[in-house]
């Protein structure tokens, strides 16, 4: 569906346009398109385009992919309606998306796939996306996808076929921000009163009454050098969980370079397994308005010169004791901060739990971390550990100046946070803090990362896998998950 449409035909799909990117932008920002509400309030997808199109006029400069892809004519994305563009350089017909996608679309990796500007996957819609396709999300119009509630996501690579979603810049020019990132929207609880919220830049309503709702599923997928910032300190997220519920799946994901948050969940009920957030900008893994997911095998890799907490965690920063209140369940994670200032200052703070969220974190090694381990913040955020719903323990915290705040020493002494060891080497390699080639698998199992510490065993419920491990990564000579799909581009 040609986005300049005023009322748009639902049976039609995106298209390839031969505008030129300014006319693109002028035309989108005229956009008057179906509205959603949210309390009474309209938030349509003028809105959201228009929050996102806004940094277009400030992203023009061309780079050669974008100037390549100008020249073509106006192709439907359905390749059997005609024949898709062909760019110098690209060894594959380029496709460029612009719009909406109603009912069943699937791309298929014959062809690179180019995100111009917002584009939507709308309520009863499906997106499709074949193992090893290629998606590049344009600079200059901040290509974005969003899904929207009722929408579906099922991007299903391989481990020899990832789906990558990257930058249109070229290589050795790309930098975190380049374009959007995904946003998937559900209707599963959050603790925003009126429980339904509008997502940052205007990406969508979210949330209802349905933890079991699915918004897709996501497999062998990276996500690289997302998050663009549409005002001061405002950024988008690699991914965005917003009031996604549990009935999707979402394994073996790494997003690489964003500029803000690697993944972050708003509300919801979603679970993730097999996830890597590395050199994002801002925190790795963060979570609000009331995440009630599960979470096994998480690995972090940062690098200095920007980068705040490997976890940053509220229940909801307005009222802390709103309900349903956070309380993820979260398994074998492995944190690599940065210890060195090669590249900057930052990575000082391991992870951080406030603002009355709940969680049980189990099984953890927090490495590198300049100035800080581990801390629990706030009168709320304590009293889920004293009323005995935080349940933390079994891991491994070296190399901060002070490994445990002061507000969480007590529980470790006391063994309340049973077997948690600060100031000893937890058994990764140096290679953990390698930028290019990060190695999260302990050295062997005569570590405490290997086994020597014996980790607490996951719920028997269908979605946890039992552990003989602590961190992210089986020792040798166990299956290290993180290679043959991943990457590590520093441009």
């Amino acid at each position: 569906m040609m986005a300049q449409m005023a009322e748009p035909q639902m049976t039609q799909r995106p298209q390839v346009t031969q505008m030129t990117q300014m006319t693109q932008i002028e035309r989108k920002s005229g956009l008057h398109r179906t509205q959603v509400t949210q309390s009474g309030q309209g938030i349509g997808r003028r809105g959201v385009t228009e929050a996102i199109m806004n940094q277009a006029w400030q992203r023009m400069a061309g780079a050669a992919l974008c100037a390549a892809l100008l020249a073509g004519v106006m192709v439907p994305v359905s390749a059997d309606q005609a024949p898709p563009v062909s760019v110098p350089g690209i060894d594959k017909p380029v496709i460029v998306v612009t719009g909406e996608i109603n009912g069943a679309e699937s791309w298929t990796n014959d062809f690179v796939y180019v995100l111009r500007g917002a584009v939507f996957v709308n309520a009863g819609g499906t997106l499709n996306i074949q193992a090893g396709t290629l998606v590049v999300g344009e600079a200059g119009s901040v290509g974005t996808l969003i899904v929207l509630r009722g929408g579906r996501l099922n991007a299903i690579g391989t481990r020899e076929q990832p789906i990558v979603f990257t930058s249109d810049q070229p290589v050795g020019q790309r930098a975190r921000g380049d374009w959007g990132g995904i946003i998937l929207n559900g209707s599963a609880p959050l603790n925003i009163p009126g429980g339904e919220g509008v997502g940052e830049a205007q990406t969508g309503v979210y949330g209802g009454d349905d933890p079991e709702d699915s918004s897709g599923s996501m497999r062998y997928v990276r996500v690289e050098f997302a998050g663009t910032e549409f005002s001061p300190d405002n950024e988008l997220n690699g991914i965005a969980f917003q009031g996604v519920g549990r009935g999707g799946s979402y394994e073996y994901i790494q997003v690489h370079m964003n500029r803000d948050d690697a993944f972050e969940w708003f509300g919801g009920t979603a679970d993730i397994k097999h996830a890597i957030a590395s050199n994002a900008g801002d925190d790795s893994f963060d979570w609000t308005f009331g995440w009630t997911g599960r979470a096994q095998f998480l690995a972090v890799h940062q690098r200095s010169d920007d980068a705040d907490w490997g976890i940053e965690a509220d229940n909801n920063e307005f009222n802390n004791n709103l309900l349903p209140r956070a309380n993820p369940q979260i398994y074998n994670m492995t944190i690599c901060g940065d210890p060195d200032r090669n590249e900057g200052a930052e990575s000082i703070r391991g992870v951080l739990f406030r603002r009355g969220t709940a969680v049980t974190f189990r099984n953890f090694l927090i490495a590198g971390s300049k100035a800080l381990g581990m801390q629990i913040d706030g009168s709320a955020t304590l009293e889920q550990v004293t009323n005995g719903t935080t349940q933390i323990g079994a891991g491994v915290i070296w190399g901060p100046a002070t490994p445990l705040h002061a507000g969480v020493q007590p529980f470790v002494a006391s063994g309340r946070f049973p077997d948690v060891r600060v100031n000893v080497d937890g058994g990764l390699s140096s290679a953990c803090f390698n930028h290019e080639a990060p190695d999260f698998q302990p050295v062997s199992t005569a570590t405490l990362a290997g086994g020597q510490l014996a980790p607490i065993q996951p719920p028997n419920d269908g979605f946890f896998e039992a552990v003989t491990f602590i961190g992210a990564v089986p020792p040798p000579p166990g299956d290290d998950w993180t290679r043959g799909w991943t990457a590590y581009p520093q441009r």
